[in-house]
């Protein structure tokens, strides 16, 4: 139930918050609800939505310094019920006279979810319009049907939309401002509004126009109340861009612009955007709650894969690696101007990874019929999960054959073949004569070819021709170097078309010859796709409804318009509307299928997965358990969270079942490594917490992190022989790993061959972790996991050396480890102005309590089961005494005994951040039984609470004699920590940091405490040197100060 609002009913399932937002409450509330009492009796809105519509409307009475008003920001996940919160909002609005409202979302379906959630709470009256189904004209206009009040609901993409003919309202936007008027100050919700984040530009790509109209929208009408919504609404801060309502940077706050708070809060990592959402909550701009993920289980399945399989995926390999020297060969003779050529290796590289996803994909189907027929069979039922349909590459396979199929279409077929048939280097023949000039007498006839001066149609001739000799130049010369190169490798692997040596008799090569030589390799290219074709594997989707029993048994929730059937035997191609049910509602016709138990199992693509419920509803007949396929990981986490709550959300009667398929292809990890990390940092930001999505067990598959890279890099320069490889390269592979994986990687561009020498260079972005694991997809099966496991076993060399070197970044830290152990010695406290109020600053003091009782290294002593783990003692006495130790091996993989890491526990000081080898621990340590151990232990625990290891040790300190105090082993410590409202003061704490510290100690690191009276804070720890500076540095600027001793 909420902290601070006393009305409502309990919410229908247990809900969550990540622990680190739970330990901060949100401000007092001072807003009146207008929705009636019965609404609320009814327990149409639980307690918990209650509270979201109230802190939104709470905030809307707030103008930010540069005067628009504050909005607000919903992050609740699947099932919390974000759509009857929005609709309280806007019912609440619409009560105070606010009649307007506009709703904006990804897709037309939600309109109808929209109308049932209003109609829900009571708000049925409030009619909702479709913008789409509007004239370009005024809404309120007659032949619009004079819509004066009510909710427009429009999706992100309809918002863009222009009309062609022209006119005073020609685009949607034009329309809505002039609908709302100048000094609208009604609901804009932006639901789902992740899918406006790419306003921020990552690298090179620019901002969409989605994300700029989303601005606009914003910018045009200061006064709106803006609710943002989305489950993943902060899952990396750079897709915040657009929410400029909150009042985190801009006018009045610490950072200036948004580029200015990004830069802060990715340098700090992980833990400072865990602080934002502590901050944003106590500020009362965000509330994020998610159903329990209780009862839920996880499941990785891994799928081997036939030896046919490898057969073709290692006959499409090579086929890739002889278009990608074809593809260069065409563009050196046809002499493309660079940006053309840049399209053409962005558009290859965007079909070598899609061809290959798809391949990926396909070798899983078995598999899903296999697992899907045990799970009907135990009365539970199917959802299969998919990113993609393929149905552009159907579409284009039809034309072709004018509406003829023999078979399934092949999507990887078609993605290749459409590549090459679009953008291979080889032009039109008759209209190529004509530009080089050749065919001058049709040009002459040719009306526009008249008015050229004649020195226009020389140029392109004599541009050819000299093109053609620099690239006869540049290819005689590599000819002996590569047929050395290309023999000297002894390896199975087939080498590269690259280094085809051109024949002398191609010395004088015209124009004419070089295109008609592009055509002949473009025809041959085509050909042997054709050949592959017959054994590439058909279009995932036809192939499950069809294996599955046919559309009459799947329910299919996608956005294509049509299938590929099979009717005994017999495949065609038909539309998937029907009778009864045109295209537009066909997902909700189908959805409604399934959940009623006519079809029990479900097929569903992102473009059906927001917004669509398949739980176990208790409201509905199908109420059999939810078995969730993911086939293919989506790329971004956000889209995968999304896909998962199509299956867990509230009212529910069981929880689902994820499985996750991954094949052994090594790429294949790399969608779930991705996964794995937006999981981990939804965990950490949408829900404040690293650990929120902890018992899920993809992170071992994470890879896309600064050891990632650092292994990466690593990788490569050992695969290029430029330094002492960390991890030896495997000793069982026949011939010279590391030439096989460079002859391999030139033929996917991450290693560069001069064409002169056949020297190897790396490729630019050679570190990239992205670009490294999508282009190892186009290497042979064998190699690339080889490949992939080299490099996992240099990242784990990496790991342990961090470990080793007690460098190993945590995330949150929880001080006091035996959890009740942390004792406040007194908290300062600060009232800082900031954008939408004042908010208070603590600095707490406290002693936490780090040593190991005896008791408690027992229980620790009775987990252990290798030989190596137990109690030492040092092997020399001081002061007549022993060291005692607890080691406990560490869960990380080791090759051999002796590189095993050691987990070391101490009396005084507990758990040490170093961990130790088997070697360093015997060098000063032996074996011991627990009974030699137990009196050393107990008095180095005693002992260290008032004395130092100095005076312990060696009966004397120099430091306490100098200074009158030392710390050092002791087993109390005390802690600064700084929590509450730390955004609106976080430049001067970077500053005092940056000054004491050097800017070497960036990472940020948060800790959670958590008290005797069982309260907790969660903070960012300050070092001792800097405490002093950082207090008056706060007191300067704070409306009051107190200080508080316990």
């Amino acid at each position: 139930m909420p902290s601070k609002l006393k009305i409502g009913i309990r919410h229908p399932d247990p809900v969550v918050e990540t622990s680190s937002l739970s330990s901060v409450q949100p401000p007092e509330v001072w807003y009146n609800l207008s929705i009636p009492e019965e609404t609320i009796d009814r327990g149409s809105l639980s307690a918990l939505q209650l509270e979201a519509i109230t802190y939104a409307c709470q905030q809307h009475e707030t103008i930010l310094p540069d005067g628009t008003r504050a909005g607000f920001l919903i992050g609740d996940g699947a099932g919390v019920g974000k759509g009857r919160t929005l609709a309280g909002i806007i019912y609440e609005n619409y009560l105070l006279g606010r009649k307007r409202a506009i709703w904006l979302s990804v897709s037309n379906d939600l309109k109808y979810d929209a109308e049932r959630d209003l109609k829900d709470i009571g708000a049925g009256k409030i009619e909702v319009h479709a913008l789409n189904k509007f004239k370009y004209a005024k809404i309120s206009s007659k032949i619009n049907g004079s819509v004066k009040k009510g909710v427009i609901f429009a999706t992100y993409s309809s918002l863009i939309g222009e009309s062609q003919s022209g006119g005073k309202y020609k685009t949607r936007l034009k329309q809505l401002l002039h609908w709302c008027g100048d000094d609208f100050d009604g609901c804009i919700v932006f639901d789902e509004c992740h899918k406006a984040k790419n306003l921020c530009p990552a690298g090179s790509s620019k901002p969409t126009k989605t994300g700029l109209t989303v601005l606009e929208l914003q910018n045009k009408l200061p006064k709106a109340r803006i609710v943002y919504a989305s489950a993943t609404g902060a899952s990396e801060p750079k897709n915040m861009a657009y929410m400029t309502r909150l009042g985190l940077w801009g006018e009045g706050t610490p950072f200036k612009e948004f580029t200015d708070f990004i830069s802060v809060v990715e340098k700090r990592g992980v833990g400072a955007m865990e602080l934002v959402a502590m901050d944003m909550k106590l500020r009362g701009l965000y509330m994020a709650r998610q159903l329990s993920f209780a009862g839920v289980s996880f499941k990785i399945e891994e799928i081997p894969l036939s030896d046919y399989f490898k057969d073709m995926y290692n006959e499409s390999v090579s086929l890739w690696v002889e278009a990608r020297a074809k593809f260069a060969e065409a563009a050196e003779l046809m002499e493309g101007d660079p940006r053309t050529k840049k399209t053409m290796w962005c558009q290859f590289w965007a079909s070598h990874q899609r061809f290959f996803k798809y391949l990926c994909i396909a070798s899983k189907v078995p598999q899903v019929e296999k697992l899907t027929r045990e799970a009907l069979k135990n009365g539970k039922c199917v959802v299969i999960g998919l990113q993609s349909t393929g149905e552009a590459r159907t579409l284009e396979q039809l034309e072709e054959s004018g509406g003829e199929l023999t078979d399934f279409v092949s999507t990887a077929k078609g993605v290749f073949q459409s590549l090459v048939e679009k953008q291979f280097p080889a032009p039109d023949h008759k209209k190529t004569m004509r530009l080089l000039g050749l065919d001058l007498q049709s040009s002459s006839n040719n009306s526009a070819g008249a008015s050229t001066s004649s020195g226009g149609k020389r140029k392109p001739l004599r541009r050819a021709r000299q093109g053609v000799k620099r690239y006869r130049e540049y290819k005689l010369s590599d000819e002996s170097s590569s047929e050395e190169y290309i023999h000297s490798g002894g390896s199975d692997f087939e080498p590269s078309g690259d280094e085809s040596p051109v024949g002398e008799n191609e010395d004088l090569m015209s124009p004419s010859d070089a295109v008609e030589k592009a055509s002949a390799m473009k025809a041959e290219l085509l050909e042997k796709i054709e050949i592959l074709g017959d054994s590439l594997p058909p279009n995932t989707l036809d192939q499950l409804i069809d294996s599955l029993g046919g559309p009459e048994n799947v329910a299919e929730m996608t956005g294509r318009k049509g299938r590929v059937v099979s009717n005994d035997g017999n495949i065609q191609y038909e539309s998937r509307s029907e009778a009864d049910a045109p295209l537009e509602t066909l997902n909700m016709v189908e959805k409604q299928r399934f959940m009623d138990g006519e079809k029990h199992i479900a097929i569903i693509s992102e473009a059906a997965s927001s917004g669509i419920s398949l739980q176990s509803d208790r409201r509905v007949k199908n109420q059999a358990r939810r078995v969730h396929m993911t086939l293919e990981l989506p790329w971004s986490a956000d889209k995968a969270i999304q896909q998962f709550g199509r299956t867990h959300r509230s009212n529910q009667v069981n929880a689902p079942e994820y499985l996750f398929l991954i094949s052994d292809l090594a790429g294949e990890r790399r969608f779930a490594s991705i996964v794995a990390k937006r999981l981990e940092s939804l965990g950490a930001l949408t829900h404040g917490d690293r650990r929120a999505t902890e018992s899920r067990d993809l992170s071992q598959f994470n890879i896309d992190t600064k050891y990632g890279r650092s292994a990466l890099e690593t990788t490569m320069r050992a695969v290029m022989e430029y330094e002492i490889p960390l991890v030896p390269p495997p000793s069982d592979y026949r011939g010279d790993f590391f030439a096989d994986v460079r002859r391999a990687l030139v033929g996917v561009a991450l290693i560069n061959e001069n064409p002169m020498n056949g020297y190897h260079m790396l490729d630019k972005d050679y570190n990239n972790m992205a670009k490294f694991m999508n282009r190892i997809l186009g290497l042979p099966v064998e190699l690339q996991n080889r490949l992939f496991q080299y490099f996992t076993d240099t990242l784990d060399a990496v790991i342990s050396q961090a470990k080793k070197a007690g460098r190993y970044d945590l995330g949150i830290l929880d001080l006091g480890s035996g959890g009740d152990l942390v004792k406040r010695i007194k908290v300062a406290s600060f009232h800082q102005k900031h954008a939408t109020g004042i908010a208070k600053t603590e600095l707490h003091t406290v002693l936490v309590e780090r040593g190991l009782s005896w008791e408690s290294a027992l229980e620790k002593w009775a987990e252990c089961n290798d030989k190596d783990e137990g109690f030492y003692l040092s092997s020399q006495a001081r002061n007549s005494r022993k060291t005692a130790i607890l080691a406990v091996a560490d869960g990380g993989k080791s090759k051999s005994d002796k590189g095993k890491l050691f987990r070391v526990y101490r009396p005084n000081t507990g758990l040490q951040a170093k961990q130790e080898t088997l070697d360093e621990l015997k060098l000063k340590y032996h074996k011991s039984t627990k009974k030699e151990v137990e009196e050393h232990w107990k008095e180095n625990f005693e002992a260290s609470e008032t004395l130092c290891s100095h005076m312990y040790w060696y009966g004397q300190c120099r430091r306490k004699t100098m200074v009158g105090s030392c710390e050092v082993g002791l087993r109390q410590r005390k802690y600064y920590v700084l929590s509450g409202a730390v955004l609106s003061v976080w430049t001067k704490i970077e500053n005092i940091m940056s000054s004491h510290h050097g800017a070497h100690n960036a990472k940020l690191q948060v800790v959670r405490l958590k008290f005797e009276e069982s309260s907790r804070v969660v903070g960012c720890l300050i070092p001792a040197n800097t405490v002093e500076t950082l207090k008056s540095t706060l007191a300067e600027d704070a409306t009051e100060t107190d200080e508080k001793e316990f």
